[in-house]
């Protein structure tokens, strides 16, 4: 089974926005780390070179593919920014359709700017991640 290209790493995550060239992007980011900070009560850390994450859980699939993932995290990407905070649990669903103007990916929810989501409800997104997350998963 192959490595993990994606891990923690011992980067600045404050440094990396600091290089953030769009000027919104950087205060909706630095107020990410605020929000996610206080909700998973852990530390912002860089995972890979462009996601910074908070908490930690170790997964392993029925495949045999296993490795450490944050339990929530976001990266500042020129589109938008990608918010890793969503299981696609079915619970989520509701809180998803009062969240505001977002796209989704498979694994992600894509917002131009915070403002055009509701702080509230990403909250609860946030919250909901963590509990099903650490139901499913090892927390590190």
């Amino acid at each position: 089974m192959p490595a993990n290209k994606t891990t923690f790493t011992e980067e600045d995550a404050l440094k990396f926005l600091d290089a953030v060239k769009n000027e919104q992007q950087r205060k909706d980011s630095l107020r990410l780390v605020q929000l996610m900070e206080k909700v998973s009560g852990k530390k912002a850390k860089m995972y890979g070179p462009t996601i910074i994450g908070f908490g930690e859980y170790h997964y392993k699939y029925d495949s045999g593919h296993s490795g450490s993932a944050p339990l929530l995290g976001f990266s500042p990407r020129k589109a938008a920014i990608s918010l890793y905070v969503s299981t696609g649990c079915a619970v989520q669903e509701d809180l998803l359709s009062k969240l505001g103007k977002f796209t989704m990916g498979k694994a992600c929810i894509y917002v131009k700017r915070l403002s055009d989501i509701n702080e509230d409800i990403l909250i609860k997104l946030m919250q909901s991640t963590i509990t099903f997350t650490s139901e499913k998963y090892t927390r590190i």
